[in-house]
């Protein structure tokens, strides 16, 4: 049975319901990606998301409906996609940091020029990279072309840690990835536990 591909209702919930949802879903650019296997949520109250000090002309997607990609440039470097979470004007969004790529896997291994498929998609600018997302797919909805999200067709086990490469906010458990699997971008701390890092969220 096809999986039921995730709609925008989806994504009007708490950022922190979303975002561990999200592991096992399906990311596909133009039918090319593969399985969503970690991400990090960030809240509009957080001090490490982009929205925290309000509303600008690089962060305007996340003030808008959820179910759209705001897509950010890091460090001048390398792309980065996220998925606007929450009511409008919320200003939250989940960080896509890595993928197991399952379909496409020629045409992510030229992007990328190399062949190991561990390392295809593991980190957001590699995600990037090997989907072919831009900035010019800033502010595109994710029900519509190129992009196709599917749910996941069963439970999975989704653990949790402090997020990776921030300055702000270092301790808190909002980086979530698919137990075990080998396509992390980083492995978690073996006390990681998503339902404490979520309860934690919402104290």
């Amino acid at each position: 049975m096809t999986a039921p591909r995730l709609d925008r209702a989806f994504f009007a919930r708490s950022v922190h319901d979303v975002a561990p949802d999200l592991i096992g879903a399906t990311l596909l650019v133009d039918g090319i990606g593969g399985m969503i296997v970690e991400v990090e949520a960030y809240h509009h109250t957080d001090p490490a998301a982009h929205s925290f000090r309000g509303q600008t002309a690089r962060n305007a997607v996340m003030f808008g409906p959820p179910g759209y990609v705001y897509v950010y440039r890091s460090y001048g470097l390398h792309w980065c996609v996220n998925f606007v979470c929450e009511p409008a004007g919320s200003a939250s969004a989940v960080l896509i940091r890595a993928i197991e790529p399952t379909v496409g896997l020629a045409t992510m291994r030229a992007r990328r020029g190399l062949e190991d498929v561990r390392l295809l998609c593991a980190g957001p600018g590699r995600v990037c990279a090997a989907l072919g997302i831009t900035g010019d797919h800033n502010g595109a909805a994710l029900d519509a072309p190129p992009f196709t999200v599917l749910a996941r067709t069963g439970a999975v086990p989704v653990t949790a840690g402090p997020r990776i490469g921030i300055t702000k906010a270092v301790d808190a458990p909002w980086r979530y990835g698919l137990a075990g699997s080998r396509f992390l971008s980083k492995p978690f701390p073996k006390s990681g536990a998503a339902v404490r890092a979520k309860r934690a969220a919402e104290a």
